[in-house]
């Protein structure tokens, strides 16, 4: 089939449906698009919302909107995880899979077929599909290469993992130690024979065998696992090209309709000395349950540090009762230090307020790059999925964290946990310092001349010289 050479390189997005993911993959289109790259995006109808700012900014982006497939596991109307929790991500990844007639009919009809399919890691299947279009496929990792490291490796020794033992990655830099309990979720989940785990894991393979990968990192962050996926692939066409939020589109253009950036928050940061507050989210996939919440209610309240605590209720088609609620009589006692917000928030640019000082997190990747970029301390609380890896990155690696919990049922001790918050708000020590100089490093690669910005411009050229490939 012919190609049109006179626009851009034709590139085929395929984003992943959760905030987590879409949100870096759609700043790297964003960049991709100002670098005059021909693209089209395919997206589910109750997904096509998250496109509002990219598609306003590039009116020549063209969409590919497809009916989400039915899967028996998930309700009438839902296509995004954020519907379901982390839950969800088994079946919205095996759903997914059933695009793959409706994208090959798309593109044989297509004058100007793709060059390249550029899709989300849980996307692994259109590798696949790239072969049958006889084009190339770019796995988009809008975690970190640390994981995708991790991955890699699990994958391949998967006879290595035995009941309550730690595993130690030998092949990686620093040949790391995970216990059992901390690995990625889709790998503990994993069951041989199941066929909708066999085909989470074959995607997730599939990632290293594509013909590149695009990392939401960079070589300051995670250089050495840059590399070691250069050498583990056999080819250089490993991209950090992050944190990309720093190249995204403006962000006033994330603004939920309902909320005013002069809101009373920003109002009440502003009236708070400089690192004082702590933040604390745990990301749109996880509510937290009530022993959970008496627990962090108290320990805060015991720290007796200025917060910001961002509240998650429930998720569609289960019941709230197991989701906690804010204890009685907490906001009363807290009201001159503390505020509490539900729903949908500003987070990038509460992290880069002056006033906020730490971010208590579950250290899911996009939140970990905003703390980073904010210059702000994290106290780590992982839960699932990639969390335990990114916060062995974030405590161990690079020394931007303290470690307060872990695990996604595990409840505090309400006084060690506001011991911890107290201390490490008190003392001016090595994990702030070391949280200012990540920072430094963070803005620094996405400049001009820095070195995520240089993988962006050679992921151009890359790009652009598969068109005149036939």
């Amino acid at each position: 089939m012919s190609r049109d050479n006179s626009a851009g390189a034709h590139i085929l997005v395929f984003p992943y449906p959760a905030q987590g993911h879409m949100l870096p993959v759609l700043d790297l289109t964003h960049q991709l698009a100002l670098r005059n790259l021909t693209i089209t995006i395919v997206i589910t109808p109750r997904n096509l919302p998250c496109l509002t700012p990219l598609l306003t900014a590039h009116p020549d982006i063209q969409t590919l909107v497809l009916p989400f497939p039915f899967h028996p596991s998930i309700p009438d109307g839902v296509e995004n995880v954020k519907d379901l929790g982390c839950t969800g991500n088994v079946p919205i990844m095996n759903a997914l899979g059933n695009l793959f007639d409706p994208v090959s009919h798309w593109f044989h009809s297509h004058p100007n077929p793709p060059v390249a399919i550029l899709s989300d890691f849980f996307l692994g299947w259109t590798l696949r599909l790239a072969y049958h279009l006889n084009i190339v496929r770019i796995a988009f990792f809008s975690s970190g290469s640390f994981l995708a490291s991790v991955f890699e490796y699990i994958w391949y020794h998967l006879d290595e993992i035995k009941s309550g033992s730690a595993i130690q990655l030998h092949k990686l830099p620093g040949s790391p130690i995970l216990s059992e309990e901390h690995l990625p979720t889709a790998v503990r989940l994993y069951k041989r024979d199941d066929p909708q785990m066999e085909f989470v894991k074959e995607g997730l393979v599939a990632n290293f065998s594509s013909w590149g990968c695009v990392f939401n990192s960079s070589e300051a962050l995670e250089g050495v696992y840059l590399d070691y996926l250069k050498t583990t692939m056999g080819n250089d066409r490993v991209f950090g090209v992050g944190p990309l939020s720093l190249v995204g589109l403006n962000l006033t253009n994330r603004k939920d309709p309902g909320f005013d950036p002069s809101d009373s928050v920003f109002e009440w940061l502003d009236k708070c000395p400089d690192g004082s507050v702590l933040y604390v989210c745990f990301g749109s996939q996880k509510a937290l349950n009530k022993e959970q919440m008496e627990a962090l209610a108290t320990g805060i309240e015991r720290s007796g540090i200025r917060f910001l605590w961002v509240v998650k209720t429930g998720f569609t088609g289960q019941a709230d009762g197991k989701y906690g609620l804010i204890p009685d009589g907490f906001e009363e006692r807290v009201a001159d230090r503390g505020l509490i917000l539900k729903g949908w928030v500003p987070q990038v640019a509460i992290l880069n307020h002056k006033a906020v000082g730490g971010f208590l997190s579950h250290c899911g990747w996009n939140s970990t790059l905003e703390a980073i970029v904010g210059g702000v301390m994290i106290l780590a609380w992982p839960m699932e999925a990639d969390q335990f890896v990114n916060a062995k990155l974030l405590v161990d690696d690079m020394g931007v964290a303290v470690r307060v919990c872990e695990g996604a049922e595990s409840v505090p001790d309400s006084a060690e946990l506001g011991g911890i918050i107290s201390e490490s708000f008190s003392e001016v020590g090595q994990v702030k310092i070391k949280a200012k100089e990540l920072k430094e490093k963070a803005l620094a690669a996405v400049e001009s001349g820095g070195s995520s910005y240089r993988e962006l411009d050679r992921l151009v050229q890359e790009l652009t010289g598969l068109q005149h490939v036939e």
